[in-house]
């Protein structure tokens, strides 16, 4: 059976909304981290049979398969085809997840998968602005309720108890991590910086505070629930402009093109849970990819649980014993921010660069997405 190996992991530097990089379009956000794969690798572009592109606000700019259009802007040739992929925040995971597929079974011999989201260009909830999404039966299903992914976490606090200076103090430490990251850069080798249309050079992440505390973020007003609640602007996920791309293949095809693989892709599973509380099902989904890949939480280096509201990490670390210190090395989207489509390839990203800098054999990702769903990928350095 052949294998899913990535050659290559390259993102852009996360931008806050209405920041650096809000003047430049999705598209060529994309076509940027794809062009800079080609310039690290030295691969011909010709070669490459698909784009697998997740991008959640799916409207405006961000329409009419932006997976195949990033391909033709970043000027590759037209015979490279492009699909784009909607699993709300982990649509990016799930394209390594779907191109990671189609090498084992032979129907890809290289492919590139990624994503992007613009969100100051395209704001969150654009895509279902006016409209109904689930439906009647759906929503008789769940009593009437619209899953709120904010109120979720604040559901999530309550039935875990944690407290608000627990999330607080979880905030702090993903800043000063991803602080810490940039100040020796870690992030370096991963980022193409961005020349946006007005000359400007963006080539970090926009998102960390620097010197935040808990005292600080105390004074935030809590957002989903204003008596009692624990969810405020500075223990959510940041909301975000980037895009990242991975050039996977096989280990037989990266030999004939001289190609050195960083890792394959050892175990990739799904998992489904409540859709009213949504973000739990890294929790199973987690637990699924252990058992499915024949080891146990000791033997994983490096965890990566996207920080969508810091319930989720607390909670996935509460039920999964593993070790505080390897969850979310380099901080996570609190402090670097959650482009959506373009997040679960931010992350391997960051995760694969890890994993090679530290000389990690084993490393877990793993996102809460809407729907009560989530990917889990287990990846294996080489």
């Amino acid at each position: 059976m052949q294998d899913a190996v990535i050659v290559e992991a390259v993102r852009t530097p996360v931008g806050k909304r209405n920041g650096g990089l809000s003047g430049v379009h999705p598209a060529d956000l994309s076509a940027h981290v794809l062009s800079a794969l080609v310039e690290r690798t030295g691969v011909d572009p010709a070669v490459v049979e698909d784009v697998v592109w997740g991008c959640v606000s799916q409207v405006g700019e961000q329409t009419f398969d932006i997976g195949r259009t990033a391909a033709l802007a970043a000027g590759w040739p037209e015979t490279v085809t492009g699909v784009t992929v909607d699993r709300q925040c982990g649509s990016s995971q799930q394209a390594v997840h779907f191109a990671a597929a189609g090498l084992v079974s032979g129907q890809y011999d290289v492919v590139v998968a990624g994503g992007v989201e613009s969100m100051s260009r395209v704001p969150m909830g654009s895509s279902s602005a006016g409209a109904d999404p689930f439906g009647t039966r759906f929503s008789a299903r769940y009593g009437g309720v619209r899953p709120n992914q904010g109120v979720g976490a604040e559901m999530i606090a309550e039935r875990w108890g944690l407290s608000r200076r627990q999330c607080d103090e979880y905030s702090v430490a993903s800043h000063e991590k991803a602080a810490a990251a940039r100040a020796e850069g870690r992030f370096e080798g991963q980022i193409a910086p961005v020349t946006t249309p007005d000359g400007t050079v963006v080539s970090a992440d926009e998102g960390i505070r620097e010197g935040t505390t808990t005292e600080v973020l105390a004074g935030l007003k809590t957002v989903f629930k204003p008596e009692g609640g624990v969810i405020t602007a500075g223990n959510s996920s940041q909301i975000s402009d980037g895009a990242a791309a991975l050039l996977m293949t096989t280990s037989d095809k990266a030999r004939e093109l001289g190609l050195t693989p960083i890792a394959r892709v050892h175990t990739a599973v799904l998992a489904g849970a409540d859709p009213v509380i949504m973000l739990t099902a890294p929790i199973p989904a987690t637990q699924k990819a252990l058992a499915k890949s024949g080891l146990s939480v000791d033997q994983i280096g490096a965890f990566e649980v996207n920080e969508a509201f810091a319930p989720v990490p607390l909670a996935w670390l509460a039920d999964i014993g593993a070790d505080a210190k390897a969850l979310n090395p380099n901080g996570g989207a609190i402090a670097l921010g959650h482009p959506l489509g373009g997040s679960g390839a931010r992350i391997m990203t960051t995760l694969v660069h890890h994993m090679r800098d530290n000389g990690i054999r084993y490393g877990l990702q793993t996102m809460c997405e809407g729907g009560g769903q989530a990917n889990a990928t287990v990846l294996e350095l080489l």
